[in-house]
């Protein structure tokens, strides 16, 4: 069996949910077996992204036993005599990579987490952010009322509705928007509205939910900080990424200065960087294997967490394939703590087999390989624009004259 041909899309969820764009693949063997994938979050317009994968595909793939799975990894890991953590090309690997994974659960017979050490989890834990019911195309609420970023009843109310849903851990990003100069100093606006937040969604659900705080790296550590110290009485399971990612030592002196378990890993790559992440303190690691360098690679980085008594809990802010692999790596995996999980339905729309969710858990799927494939024609029905938005962006002015800071994307 050698892994033949590829075919590439990319397709644009129309409430913005998950990003901008999502970009798929399918690799299909000399034998007929084919394996789906996504690569997440490559900084590039959606059609460039394909190219890349293609081409990368063409000159280091092609022709392949799917089993060689390392040789595949250290050959993309090391193209253009690089042999250093990349996000652009780890997460052209990543979707690849994952595709490959499918194939050989379909070639075997049996469900990935079985090929990656075996169903540790009898069903997974999941969170979702707190997401308005009406969104534009840019996902911020058509209905003031249910601005759920800036407005904490809002929020508290939200939290309610998914709580009955069955979740049990909710997430939202009050801090303000993210900025392209790195980390800055909150203002007394964001720090108060992202506490009034978090006091009445916590007022709200008492005991039967744990509270997520997503921030996206805003802060220089004094700030991040000065935010946790506010947070605190609220009893956060996280403070998500409170610094840069090429910030690791401030995040680990944020760690080392709060009582709330800090978490990073959405922007970072391959075990290298995760390590350094253990490191620095972080005790909840959140690799999105469509850009850590695949399913393997994030198993990997999930045993790594074993050693420093921490926890991974996977990154979705994507579509359903990254979703399904990511379900595989924490369900084999003895550290997994929680699941991210977006359920539109745009993202079941895409797929003619999907996962299964009860009671805000995920069932184990039973099926060879990832469990879900694509639905090409109605992928194709959704297409993406040439040089349109990247998958998520960050603004240069994040604070108007008023000082008072509004969310110019969604949160993920």
């Amino acid at each position: 069996m050698k892994l033949q041909s590829i075919k590439t899309w990319v397709t644009v969820p129309p409430t913005g949910i998950g990003g901008a764009f999502w970009v798929f693949l399918k690799i299909t063997t000399d034998d007929g077996i084919h394996g789906v994938g996504e690569s997440y979050g490559i900084p590039v317009s959606g059609d460039i992204a394909c190219r890349m994968i293609e081409d990368t595909f063409e000159r280091f793939v092609a022709g392949t036993d799917p089993h060689q799975i390392e040789t595949l990894f250290r050959r993309v890991y090391s193209a253009g005599f690089t042999q250093r953590p990349d996000v652009t090309m780890m997460a052209v690997f990543s979707g690849i990579e994952m595709a490959i994974w499918d194939i050989l659960g379909k070639a075997h017979d049996q469900p990935v987490y079985n090929l990656i050490g075996g169903r540790f989890h009898e069903r997974l834990r999941t969170y979702s952010y707190l997401y308005p019911t009406q969104v534009d195309s840019n996902g911020q609420p058509l209905n003031p009322d249910e601005d759920v970023y800036h407005d904490g009843d809002a929020a508290a109310k939200c939290a309610l509705d998914y709580l009955a849903m069955g979740f049990t851990a909710i997430k939202q990003d009050p801090a303000g928007p993210y900025g392209f100069q790195g980390g800055r100093e909150l203002s007394l606006t964001e720090l108060s509205r992202t506490e009034y937040n978090v006091k009445c969604i916590r007022e709200a659900v008492g005991d039967s939910a744990d509270i997520l705080v997503g921030t996206h790296g805003q802060m220089t550590t004094s700030s991040a900080i000065r935010l946790a110290r506010r947070l605190e009485p609220y009893d956060p399971l996280w403070f998500e990424e409170p610094c840069p990612p090429d910030q690791m030592t401030g995040i680990g002196k944020v760690a080392a200065a709060t009582t709330i378990p800090v978490a990073t890993g959405e922007r970072l790559t391959t075990k290298l960087e995760f390590h350094q992440a253990l490191e620095a303190g972080v005790s909840i690691v959140q690799p999105d294997v469509g850009r850590s360098g695949g399913i393997w690679e994030t198993k990997k980085i999930a045993m790594l967490t074993e050693l420093y008594n921490a926890q991974i809990a996977p990154h979705i802010y994507c579509g359903p394939i990254a979703h399904a692999a990511a379900a595989h790596v924490g369900f084999s995996s003895p550290s997994f703590l929680l699941l991210e999980t977006i359920l539109t339905d745009f993202h079941q729309a895409v797929l003619t087999q999907s996962l299964v969710w009860e009671q805000g858990y995920l069932l184990a799927p039973g099926s060879p390989g990832l469990g879900v494939d694509i639905d090409e024609a109605f992928i194709e029905a959704h297409p993406y624009q040439t040089g349109g938005r990247l998958h998520l962006e960050m603004c240069q002015t994040v604070l108007p004259s008023d000082n008072t800071a509004t969310i110019t994307e969604l949160p993920e």
